[in-house]
């Protein structure tokens, strides 16, 4: 039996070799006759074949365009969560105790780690930032705030009515000497059995809301702490916080003016945790600094330049313009030096050109008055006398009376200010005047020796006039101490009661008769001449996304407002059919 299979797969075995023996030949041949025989025609059809494999070239490059464009119609780069968000600031910190914030870098910091009872939002307008709502009285002289429920300190503890009339205890304190001492010079603060913070104000104010955007302190790290040390306690190196980011950490920069401050985003904000994991603010002494660190790749961006640098910077960078509710003045020392002569400051001000001040600072908006028409519309500003260059140059020269007329000019290293200066400087010697002008870095050195102590007989400089209307910080006779913003000096008793009256009073209409009535005097008293209004021009790394187009930046630190659609770090992302 093993035979038989054994010689009946013999022959099935040959009989498949021939098979495949005989298919092999009969290959070869077709393979010779339809393929190798038939090159020798190739020349006589190689248009075909050429046009054939253009043909089959161009289907593959189409189906490989065509599926990328419908890969990219549904994707897009969208920005995500993640990544550190680096702005370049100038000014020394000495301390992040916001209730001591006076240099750029402070301020800044203080915006990034601090909530406030009230805020600008993004239309520009004062609205609720740690509130849940802010109400007055009928009468203007009451204010109720209730705070946003389940509010936390970066460490996790609650924030509650106990840490905001803490907080006011210090404002309020002379021996603390915070910047926020006026928003509530006056103000009775308690607390209602239904848990709401009551403010009586000695009297009405309209716009008090906007006194309410005052950083909160923490009660339970500084309730023990004396106020007259408070800014040496070490929560001014490494405090507890409440605003979008938390403190990490402080590193010395390139040189020893330098520093690094990093900060975390803060997982316990009220509006939710950013899509940044982190925000570092690099301090620099000078503009020329904060230039390089730009151009060198150290920083994403900066709010420290003006339309002036933009040849300096370079073209990975882009730049926003946006017009500030501020104003450019010179101010007149009033009270001491040469400048306290009224006829000297009318003379000054026929004699010098505003039109040539204000071409040492162009794309901005003439100014003339201290009040933007934004703000409140009157229906009549007093006239301004005409310039005359020699009518000006002949009353100085009676002023002087035969003896040199010697002043100093003092201004800051921000924007256009020390074009302006040096022009001013230009034409009052034309007028006879020995001027000389001093630019000062905008730090604490600056604040606390030359603000403070009104060491200037003119000072050029911008002020902050607001989304609402309210001279008293700048003009009030109140405001003429170190501590206070009236840059001036100035003291006229009718002028505050007007400057008072109108902060008080809910009847628009009389606002604006009491705000016309000021203005009269201003242009009669010569405390300052206005210049202009700046704007806030932001350089910004193009691959990073800052604050919207549709953000109304009252202050510079109102970009901020929407620091939680900030971001850097970029994906790709299906798009919803």
């Amino acid at each position: 039996m093993a035979n038989f299979f054994k010689k009946r797969g013999q022959k099935i075995f040959n009989k498949f070799s021939r098979v495949s023996l005989k298919a092999g030949e009969e290959g070869k041949e077709h393979i010779k006759e339809n393929l190798i025989d038939r090159f020798s025609h190739i020349e006589n059809v190689r248009l075909l074949i050429l046009e054939w494999v253009l043909l089959v070239l161009a289907l593959v490059m189409l189906a490989a365009t065509q599926a990328f464009w419908f890969g990219d119609s549904y994707a897009d780069n969208a920005f995500t969560t993640g990544g550190i968000y680096t702005e370049a600031t100038v000014g020394e910190v000495n301390s992040m105790n916001p209730l001591f914030a006076t240099t750029n870098s402070e301020k800044v910091l203080s915006r990034l780690m601090f909530a406030t009872i009230s805020m600008n939002d993004y239309s520009g307008h004062a609205g609720i930032g740690l509130a849940e709502s802010i109400s007055p009285s009928e009468d203007g002289k009451i204010w109720k705030v209730k705070l946003r429920k389940d509010l936390k300190w970066s460490d996790g503890e609650a924030l509650t009515n106990e840490d905001v009339l803490f907080t006011i205890g210090l404002i309020k304190n002379p021996a603390v000497n915070s910047v926020y001492e006026s928003n509530l010079k006056g103000v009775e603060v308690s607390e209602s059995e239904s848990g709401s913070i009551i403010f009586t104000l000695p009297s009405a104010y309209a716009d008090f809301i906007s006194a309410l955007n005052f950083p909160v302190l923490p009660k339970h790290i500084l309730g023990d702490a004396d106020p007259k040390t408070l800014v040496e306690h070490s929560f001014s190196k490494s405090p507890i916080t409440s605003g979008a980011f938390t403190f990490n950490a402080m590193q010395s920069g390139a040189s020893a003016e330098e520093r690094i401050y990093y900060l975390t985003s803060n997982p316990y904000f009220y509006k939710g945790k950013t899509l940044l994991s982190g925000f570092s603010v690099h301090t620099y002494p000078t503009k020329d600094k904060v230039i390089n660190a730009l151009n060198s790749g150290a920083v994403t961006a900066t709010a420290e330049l003006s339309e002036i640098d933009k040849d300096k910077i370079g073209t990975t960078f882009l730049r926003k313009n946006s017009n500030l509710s501020s104003g450019a003045f010179i101010f007149f020392n009033t009270t001491k030096g040469v400048t306290k002569n009224l006829g000297l400051r009318r003379a000054i001000r026929r004699g010098i050109s505003r039109e040539n001040l204000r071409a040492m600072a162009p794309e901005t908006t003439a100014l003339n008055y201290p009040l933007l028409k934004s703000q409140i519309k009157l229906s009549d500003y007093p006239s301004i006398p005409e310039e005359d260059f020699e009518a000006a140059k002949t009353r100085i020269s009676e002023i002087a009376d035969g003896e040199e007329i010697s002043l100093n000019i003092v201004t800051v290293n921000s924007g256009f200010l020390p074009k302006v200066s040096e022009e001013l400087e230009r034409e009052l010697k034309e007028l006879g005047i020995n001027a000389t002008t001093t630019v000062y870095e905008e730090d604490q050195d600056f604040v606390s020796n030359i603000i403070a102590k009104r060491n200037y007989d003119i000072l050029i400089y911008e002020i902050e006039l607001g989304s609402d209307p309210d001279l008293l910080p700048y003009y009030h006779s109140s405001q003429a101490s170190a501590t206070g913003l009236n840059l001036s000096n100035y003291r006229n008793a009718l002028v505050d009661d007007l400057l008072l009256g109108a902060r008080d009073t809910l009847d628009n209409d009389l606002r604006i008769k009491k705000y016309e009535s000021f203005l009269s005097y201003w242009v009669d008293d010569v405390p300052a001449i206005g210049l202009y209004q700046p704007n806030l021009t932001y350089y910004y790394n193009k691959n990073v996304q800052t604050f919207g187009n549709d953000v109304r930046i009252v202050t510079a630190l109102d970009r901020f407002s929407d620091i939680n659609s900030w971001a850097v770090t970029k994906t790709t992302k299906n798009k919803t059919p």
